[in-house]
């Protein structure tokens, strides 16, 4: 209670000093927002039947096994501890865990990497969902999930994921000028086949370091991220010292950003699910009990800020 008091006490003195403004919605920071809001697919690759596997594995999978929400493939059942059936299988209307958060826990950029936080976030995150107070605007797929698990459901999916190793699952690099690209399968942002740059214009650009074994899920190739030149460093300004524009991370989630209390893991999450959370916390989107104190840090953030804070963040170790 007392850190919680003091948390607030420094929250009340930002938004006094900040002069803290109406929320809104962030500034499309390109084009279009599918580079932080995947909520569509854009072209599907077309079906393929060849059996699958990944580097190191027994296994074998069709690209139709794979895609299987509700029977994940499990690569590397020896990295991790046994998982319960609401991972493996989902439950009832729920999609099973390990779909999209992977048997490792890492996730994908469209969804969510739950390696480093702890039961009581997570069990959190999921009541917020259920309850409604918290959205996921890119399909609502967690409201629906959430509704449709039990309590204790949510409960033993969070012990099994708090267990699982973090570990860095992107590189980040600066650049003027990225691949073009679209969203594929899964919501999963793909180069173009036909070849081709563009400027990054104020995005993130996440994409596989390599596609089949993404599209396998396989929990061991990760991902790219392209940031705009400079970010990295002006992110690092606003973490670590909140460049009169926010306050410094470390005062809620820790020295090494890796969690305290309450408040979750930053260090090493994909960028782009940093940034749709920022913009959820701003625009009033994300609600919830943890939302309150989220309110003055992102108030006076550009969508550039917070690009820039993701990109670094992303470059920690988890």
């Amino acid at each position: 209670m007392r850190r919680m008091t003091w948390v607030l006490a420094v929250a009340l003195v930002y938004v006094f000093s900040a002069g803290v403004a109406t929320q809104q919605a962030p500034a499309p920071a390109g084009p279009d927002m599918t580079w932080a809001f995947p909520d569509r697919v854009q072209k599907e690759l077309p079906p393929d039947a060849t059996p699958k596997r990944a580097p190191g594995s027994a296994k074998t999978y069709t690209q139709e096994q794979i895609d299987d929400l509700l029977n994940p493939p499990d690569w590397y059942p020896e990295q991790h501890p046994g998982a319960p059936l609401v991972v493996t299988k989902g439950a009832g209307a729920a999609m099973a865990c390990g779909a999209c958060h992977l048997m490792s826990g890492l996730g994908h950029p469209e969804s969510s990497d739950l390696t480093g936080l702890t039961v009581p976030y997570m069990v959190q995150q999921m009541l917020d969902f259920k309850s409604g107070v918290r959205q996921d605007p890119t399909g609502k797929r967690m409201n629906g999930i959430a509704q449709a698990v039990t309590d204790e459901q949510a409960r033993v999916a969070a012990v099994y994921f708090a267990k699982l190793p973090r570990k860095k699952f992107q590189t980040v690099t600066e650049a003027a000028m990225v691949p073009k690209t679209f969203l594929g399968n899964g919501r999963m942002r793909m180069l173009d086949p036909a070849g081709g740059t563009e400027p990054i214009a104020g995005r993130i650009i996440t994409v596989p370091e390599d596609l089949n074994r993404a599209r396998m899920r396989d929990p061991n190739s990760g991902f790219v991220s392209y940031v705009p030149v400079g970010s990295i460093a002006r992110g690092k300004e606003l973490v670590e010292t909140g460049g009169g524009r926010t306050m410094a991370c470390a005062l809620c989630h820790g020295l090494d950003l890796k969690g305290q209390g309450s408040n979750p893991r930053l260090a090493g999450m994909h960028p782009i699910y940093t940034y749709r959370q920022l913009a959820f916390f701003k625009d009033g989107t994300r609600k919830g009990i943890d939302s309150s104190y989220m309110v003055a840090p992102v108030s006076r953030l550009t969508s550039d800020d917070m690009v820039a804070i993701s990109a670094y963040l992303a470059t920690l170790e988890p």
